[in-house]
């Protein structure tokens, strides 16, 4: 599978941004869709996941201010950010599972900078 993701910035505080992943050449059924995070000097944070029926969920202190959606005609996945705070700077990364699979793939990443 490749995913590329797309929508990333610049943006100042309490503004918005809408990041959006494809996810081409799956060659298995695509469950679950999911956005991480990474910022400098920190792990990975999970953000939001949907199921392929559109289940949510979402990072502790994330809900509220993000939604995410997903095309499944398109194998598509859409993170819509806003009220975005300086703490919100990160790589966001989108990422698969795959039925009859346990583990998340992840595409390259887009990076969102939020300034105060």
């Amino acid at each position: 599978v490749q995913l590329q993701a797309s929508g990333g910035g610049s943006v100042q505080a309490g503004g918005s941004l809408r990041l959006s992943c494809v996810a081409s050449r799956a060659v298995l059924g695509i469950k679950d869709m999911a956005w991480a995070r990474q910022a400098a000097g920190k792990e990975r944070e999970f953000v939001a996941s949907i199921g392929r029926i559109g289940a949510a969920n979402y990072g502790d202190t994330l809900k509220g201010r993000f939604t995410i959606s997903r095309d499944n005609a398109k194998d598509t996945v859409d993170l819509q950010m806003h009220s975005l705070i300086p703490e919100d700077t990160a790589k966001y990364y989108c990422g698969v599972r795959f039925y009859g699979r346990d583990e998340f793939y992840w595409g390259q990443g887009t990076q969102v900078t939020v300034s105060s």
